[in-house]
């Protein structure tokens, strides 16, 4: 069960580092509310979910 858990999770955040990398190349702007998110928190969101990603991936195969 627990293996389960770790790949779906996996999934999830690459899907979100994947949409982040295109957000990135792609320039799309994305609007919370009244605030304009920088382009740049994109490259912070992608490090942060390919590492989940990757984190979650490993700790499966155990």
């Amino acid at each position: 069960m627990r293996g389960k858990y770790a790949r779906v999770s996996g999934v999830v955040f690459g899907v979100v580092a994947v949409v982040q990398a295109l957000r990135l190349f792609n320039q799309w702007p994305v609007q919370v509310g009244p605030f304009a998110m920088p382009v740049w928190f994109s490259w912070v969101a992608l490090l942060i979910a390919g590492g989940l990603c990757i984190w979650a991936f490993r700790s499966g195969r155990r």
